[in-house]
């Protein structure tokens, strides 16, 4: 590893000093403007802290498909909900402009319908590619720290 500063990325996140942020957070990752005017909000949701901690690939499945599905309970705007590879958190895209604040009650209120579920949502062989590989129990877990920590969202680096 080395502290030498690095050629600018195409990737917003290859940019981000993953060793400066301090998990669990909610942050703005990109806001684009499309050429027909609309605009489109990406937002990072950081479960674990990047390189120190990461969540069981189950659990990642599993809170994939339930974000996805009660999100969408929540606001009409969701385009995307998207794992890492890194299995440290996820992208949400928005169409619209969004800020934090309007989309964290979006978020806490989609984690506490996933706390209340009962199932995954289309996790069997017809609606997913590995129905087996889900982990109620596990999302449920992750979903419980994330809200746990909310007072903490805001703050993206330690310090």
């Amino acid at each position: 590893m080395t502290d030498q500063p690095t050629p600018q990325m195409n990737v917003e996140s290859f940019n981000l000093d993953h060793r400066t942020v301090a998990a669990p957070y909610l942050r703005i990752a990109d806001r684009q403007e499309l050429p027909g005017g609309d605009v489109l909000t990406k937002f990072d949701v950081r479960f674990t802290q990047p390189n120190t901690e990461h969540l069981d690939s189950e659990a990642v499945h599993s809170l994939e498909h339930m974000m996805a599905e009660h999100m969408r309970n929540h606001s009409g705007d969701v385009l995307d909900v998207s794992p890492m590879g890194c299995r440290t958190g996820f992208y949400v895209l928005l169409v619209g402009d969004h800020g934090v604040d309007g989309f964290a009650p979006v978020l806490e209120a989609t984690l506490r319908d996933l706390l209340a579920a009962e199932e995954v949502p289309a996790a069997n062989e017809i609606q997913c590619g590995w129905g087996a590989h889900h982990t109620l129990e596990g999302a449920k877990t992750a979903a419980r720290a994330f809200l746990d920590a909310r007072s903490q969202w805001s703050q993206v680096t330690a310090g």
